[in-house]
């Protein structure tokens, strides 16, 4: 019994002892399966350094550069100039890769400007060049070109410059180009241009000049030095289609002597047609030609139209209004087998309900047959009396 007893209090320090140096409320470690503790004495692995991972994208990328086309100033203003000078400037580029840049092609966005001979091809670490020149004769205000760079960077191989800055006029017109739409109820064209003085010293301008008759001239001054109108008036009638003309003013500018200003007018016919004239396949027709005439009121009036025909038998021809008494279309259906007569002038007309047109006539034409040539066959030589040819006939075609 005494024997038990101590051998129990003997355990119990054994236990105690162990767990003093861990604290009570840490339990004891499972030990480790064997498979693990055979693992044990494997190193710890190596942690690779951070900037590994980077720097294999940079190496790759510096090994593949090629050529780079890089731009000083790709956006050159040129602030503001006088109408008629000729803006010129160099864009400066530099070749920051590490292989040959060739530039194959410089394009303007217009004809004003154009490009001089650039540097065509730069080694790494070079400067290279592309001089343009822009005209600004025809310009007022501001302006805005730009210039396409080709190169053989497969990045970007088309590298877009710009070009921007201001024109002015000594003397300006408003408008600058003077168009006049004339309807077939206008009585008369007219318009009015303003001449504009930009410079500090007072202007005069006198003595108008039209180069066409059919207009009339008239010479308002709006503000003495500064400012003036001149009035475009036609005279009469005028044909239908594109009229222009051009007035010249003398001036006390030394810059600008004589000014001018162009003008142009459209006068609308009362009643447009088209097309103006049928043209039929060559004849005979292996088959039905269907064909459609457009007729156009241009007059505020309303159009009526009837009686269509057409001065040969077999035509169908029908009238289709379109828009009521504005457009209408002739319908025609020409017979197959048909060819129109020579020497005689075939026509589709109508009649009209607008008394400056009463009757619409479009020529009818038919494709002429293509002239067949005979080829020549010369002639035997003809037979002396004893039956033989001519000898000397005979020598002259062997020749």
């Amino acid at each position: 019994m005494h024997t038990v007893t101590r051998t129990f209090f003997s355990v119990l320090l054994t236990f105690a002892g162990a767990t003093a140096g861990r604290g009570v409320d840490t339990p004891p470690a499972p030990p480790a399966p064997p498979a693990l503790r055979a693992a044990a004495p494997v190193t710890a692995p190596v942690t690779a350094p951070v900037a590994a991972p980077i720097a294999a994208p940079i190496a790759a990328e510096a090994a593949v550069l090629g050529p780079r086309i890089q731009f000083a100033t790709p956006i050159y203003d040129f602030g503001k100039v006088e109408a008629g000078e000729l803006v010129k400037y160099s864009y400066v580029f530099t070749n920051s890769g590490d292989q040959p840049l060739e530039v194959s092609n410089v394009q303007p966005s217009c004809g004003c400007t154009t490009a001089g001979d650039w540097s065509r091809k730069v080694m790494p670490g070079e400067t290279g060049m592309v001089p343009i020149q822009f005209n600004s004769s025809h310009f007022n205000g501001q302006v805005f070109k730009t210039i396409s760079v080709t190169s053989n960077e497969k990045q970007k191989p088309v590298t877009v410059l710009q070009l921007k800055g201001a024109i002015w006029k000594p003397i300006e017109l408003l408008p600058q180009n003077t168009v006049i739409n004339l309807t077939p109820d206008a009585s008369q064209a007219s318009a009015s241009v303003r001449i504009i003085n930009h410079l500090d010293a007072p202007l005069t301008v006198s003595s108008p000049e039209c180069s066409n008759p059919s207009f009339s001239i008239a010479l308002i001054t709006n503000q003495p030095g500064k400012e003036f109108q001149v009035t475009i008036a036609s005279v009469g009638e005028l044909n239908t289609g594109n009229v222009q003309g051009k007035v010249t003013l003398k001036t006390s500018s030394s810059k600008t002597p004589t000014l001018e200003v162009p003008f142009w007018v459209i006068v609308q016919p009362v009643i447009s047609i088209m097309p103006p004239r049928i043209t039929l396949p060559q004849g005979p027709l292996k088959a039905k030609a269907p064909t459609t005439v457009t007729i156009q009121n241009n007059s505020t009036n309303a159009l009526i139209l009837n009686d269509p025909a057409v001065n040969i038998p077999g035509v169908e021809v029908q009238i289709k209004e379109v828009q009521p008494g504005r457009i209408f279309q002739a319908l025609l259906t020409f017979p197959d087998g048909l060819e129109l007569p020579s020497g005689q002038p075939i026509t589709l007309t109508l009649k009209s309900s607008q008394p400056r047109m009463p009757e619409i006539r479009v020529p009818i034409s038919q494709v002429p047959r293509p002239v067949t040539v005979q080829p020549t066959v010369p002639k035997p030589s003809a037979p002396t009396a004893s039956g033989a040819a001519n000898p000397a006939v005979s020598a002259q075609a062997t020749r």
